[in-house]
């Protein structure tokens, strides 16, 4: 009978033992902490600001950073309100793969105001605060066309499947309502993600330190300055880091599986390049979006640091949505004929 209880009593202590460890890897591949923290009456106040410490703390390098990123943003502006306005007026890109197009322009548009803008004011102030809501709606809007951009780029893989493997029933299965829908569907998944994100961030309760080492509110930044448990927030940013990375990337990987497979029995090596340059855009696109994201967020813990962190984030957040023009605007042929007759139009008036 008592070997029977401390076999029983070891069985308990070895399986609870592997699933923390099992637990705690999971975490750290994500470069989280598995959450025990407990609330310290003492050190708990309601903060109403935050200090971004931003890319670096070293003073020389803060205007000529600040003249980078503004070029930056400024070529951002421009590029993605250029690919929306140019789709808008040129009347043969009025098809779905534009529309997507030009929704993507609007995120990437969107993410880099997000982000930029405070960024910059922060580079020239003395001292880079920022308020308590204004980090919260930062954190929102973040997450909203981050998960959204995830989205969008797996809806444009899709329509490039339709349009190569079954081209003649393309528009009636891309019609202007089955595109509308899956651009509806495109931003309710952000919404939904980063209302849950948000919603749960709220109820974190943060530490008198509040230094955030970065250069915007980052969810898992401020995760680690709470004094409170943070075990649902982490449990939340593992399921959907699942759901939002893989679901995307499967569709995305079924559906060049199938284009790949359709352009191999195309007879002509013409038909197939042409068929190929469709895609082109879009693989760059997908590589630089997630081969950014990917560096960021999948690192182990032991092999990273902040400040790299912070490097490779700044790739995917702001140098990405001012490549994306740039890419459909030199490897897609049809965004290149429409801007320049578009260029050639001013000229002549």
């Amino acid at each position: 009978m008592i070997s029977a209880e401390l076999f029983s009593a070891s069985h308990t202590h070895t399986h609870t033992h592997t699933h923390t460890h099992t637990h705690t890897l999971i975490f750290c591949f994500l470069n989280l902490e598995p959450s025990e923290k407990k609330m310290d009456p003492g050190n708990h106040s309601s903060v109403t600001q935050f200090i971004l410490i931003g890319l670096t703390e070293q003073p020389r390098l803060q205007l000529p950073l600040f003249l980078l990123f503004l070029g930056i943003y400024v070529a951002t502006v421009v590029g993605n309100l250029g690919m929306i306005i140019l789709i808008g007026l040129s009347s043969h890109l009025h098809t779905p793969m534009y529309y997507f197009l030009s929704s993507l322009s609007f995120i990437d548009l969107c993410q880099s105001t997000v982000i930029t803008p405070r960024m910059l004011v922060n580079f020239v102030a003395e001292k880079s605060i920022i308020s308590y809501p204004e980090c919260i709606t930062q954190l929102y809007f973040f997450l909203l066309f981050a998960i959204s951009e995830c989205y969008m780029l797996a809806a444009m893989a899709y329509d490039r499947y339709v349009a190569i493997c079954n081209p003649l029933l393309y528009n009636s299965i891309m019609s202007h309502q089955a595109c509308f829908s899956l651009i509806w569907g495109v931003y309710m998944m952000g919404l939904v993600c980063a209302f849950s994100h948000t919603g749960c961030t709220l109820r974190v309760h943060f530490c008198k330190l509040d230094v955030i080492n970065h250069y915007f509110c980052d969810l898992l930044s401020l995760l680690k300055l709470s004094c409170s448990s943070t075990y649902v927030n982490e449990l939340l940013v593992l399921c959907f880091s699942a759901l939002n990375i893989f679901t995307p990337i499967l569709i995305i990987l079924s559906s060049y599986i199938f284009i790949i497979s359709s352009i191999l029995h195309i007879p002509s090596m013409l038909g197939r390049s042409k068929a190929f340059s469709t895609c082109s855009s879009h693989i760059s696109a997908v590589a630089v979006f997630y081969g950014s994201a990917a560096f960021m967020y999948l690192q182990p813990s032991s092999v990273s640091s902040m400040d790299e962190g912070k490097v490779s984030s700044v790739f995917y957040t702001i140098v990405v949505p001012m490549l994306n023009p740039l890419i459909y605007s030199l490897r897609n042929r049809d965004v290149s004929v429409a801007l320049k007759k578009m260029l050639e139009r001013r000229i002549v008036f």
